[in-house]
């Protein structure tokens, strides 16, 4: 069995990509604490079939604890790769944390995939501090309460305003 540690990050490989270098130039940066485990670093060795693809990232989702969906312009347009990796991580009972890389607070109701609109998931803003407060907490408030809560979650202000945001 594999050891679940990694962060699945799943996003418009087209269109925000930068958004994705940009969470991993934090998780290097020697003056942040932002740190996550990325499944893209798991099993890189696969052809451009969309069935290889697939296989190589089923293996990605078999060491994650936790899906990142980084939400831009035209991520709701996307059913070959972006949806079905929402359909794996709900599958999968992975806590959700839908990242708005415009700055938005609270889920976006406009630009958030139809499909994880009333999933049990938090919304946040793209920032590291934000992105790293829910990596730390959001799982672990998933396992407590994934009988009895539901739909989306955002964080209130005050947290935002703990974090300096």
């Amino acid at each position: 069995m594999a050891y679940r540690n990694k962060t699945y990050i799943s996003f418009d490989a087209d269109t925000d990509i930068r958004y994705y270098y940009l969470m991993k130039a934090w998780k290097q940066n020697d003056n942040t604490s932002f740190d996550f485990y990325d499944a893209h670093d798991v099993n890189n060795n696969y052809d451009r079939s969309e069935d290889s693809i697939k296989a190589a990232l089923m293996d990605r989702f078999r060491n994650s604890k936790c899906f990142v969906l980084l939400v831009g312009e035209h991520t709701k347009y996307l059913f070959k790769y972006v949806r079905w990796e929402i359909e794996q991580a709900i599958k999968r009972e992975l806590p959700i944390i839908v990242v708005n890389i415009n700055g938005k607070r609270d889920i976006d109701k406009d630009l958030c995939p139809a499909i994880v609109r009333d999933e049990l998931a938090v919304h946040i803003s793209f920032n590291e501090r934000i992105l790293q407060y829910a990596l730390e907490n959001w799982p672990s408030f998933v396992e407590n309460n994934k009988l009895t809560a539901n739909g989306p979650y955002y964080y209130p202000k005050e947290v935002y305003a703990k974090l300096g945001l």
